[in-house]
């Protein structure tokens, strides 16, 4: 039987700086590759060592732009090519998963788009970190490693300390996060009913539960015009919630996220550096995911169990 006796990480362009500090934590070093842009915007990829027999591990997040993925599936047929005996996509904040069902007559499926579209590249594994939805797993017919940033989340939160501490989701559909935080931290439940007539607008929010002398945490996974989330903790200070404070995996943070944060009543937000921050808020805090993939990648390299990463 063949076996792989090494593995190399390598990044794309814009989760360099995440991959960096990944090979820190693994104690080695970040892989060379060579990306040359064309004057149309086409651009091709090519790795400077030879990874013939290796398992190759490609961090890249595919936010915005497309340009993101692109790179990424070339990188992965660039290493098919190049005989890689296995290539896993490491992919922390994974793009178009919002697009996880058939909500509408004639609208796409894009994360079952993106999940054929990174399986004819050629993976053989995916590890990624909270899904928009959890079936979107179900898309792919490679192991998929789903990690949870509540593993970093939870210890953060018992840190700090917080009195009459109560947990809400901002819709929904992420009750069963919410739900999954309250019983770790052992703190009530309040969820935020809302009505959206279009993408990134509310229309309407109620809140279910009681906020009333409580120190409220908004949990989600992703934040991206801020203004669902803004909209609720104003909300619950209306309710006479003594403060609001949010914890956010992927930091989408599209104009005017940053600003109206900042002139929100929300006292902090947490998230992680699944995708880089370049704005300028003060009331951001950001825990680092690199060991948690670094970990991750150990343990898949040596075939063994990452169910001690699941606190949740």
């Amino acid at each position: 039987m063949h076996l792989a006796d090494s593995y190399k990480v390598f990044s794309g362009s814009s989760s360099r700086y995440l991959a960096e500090q990944i090979c820190q934590s693994l104690g080695c070093e970040l892989g060379k590759m060579t990306t040359t842009r064309f004057a149309d915007g086409e651009f091709a990829v090519r790795y400077d060592e030879s990874i013939r027999g290796c398992y190759v591990f490609l961090v890249q997040s595919t936010f915005p732009s497309s340009d993101n993925l692109m790179e990424l599936l070339l990188m992965i047929d660039a290493a098919k090519r190049a005989s890689a005996y296995k290539v896993i996509a490491v992919i922390p904040y994974f793009g178009w998963a919002r697009q996880d069902r058939k909500d509408k007559p004639r609208v796409s499926i894009g994360a079952k788009l993106i999940a054929d579209l990174l399986s004819v590249a050629g993976i053989d594994r995916l590890i990624t970190m909270d899904l928009h939805a959890d079936q979107i797993q179900g898309f792919f017919n490679v192991p998929v490693d789903h990690l949870y940033a509540s593993t970093l989340f939870v210890p953060h939160i018992k840190s700090l300390h917080i009195e009459d501490l109560a947990i809400a989701s901002p819709d929904v559909g992420g009750s069963k996060r919410a739900g999954s935080y309250s019983k770790h931290l052992e703190s009530p439940m309040v969820l935020c009913y809302k009505l959206r007539e279009k993408a990134n607008e509310v229309s309407e929010m109620k809140i279910i539960g009681k906020v009333t002398g409580k120190n409220v945490i908004i949990l989600d996974d992703m934040v991206d015009t801020a203004g669902t989330l803004t909209k609720a903790a104003g909300l619950m200070m209306e309710y006479g919630a003594k403060s609001v404070r949010a914890v956010v995996t992927h930091p989408i943070m599209s104009a005017p996220a940053s600003q109206r944060i900042e002139d929100s009543v929300l006292k902090e937000i947490i998230f992680t550096d699944s995708i880089p921050y370049n704005g300028n808020c003060s009331k951001v805090k950001v825990l680092s995911v690199a060991d948690l993939f670094a970990d991750t990648i150990k343990k898949v390299f040596n075939n063994e169990s990452i169910s001690s990463q699941y606190l949740l």
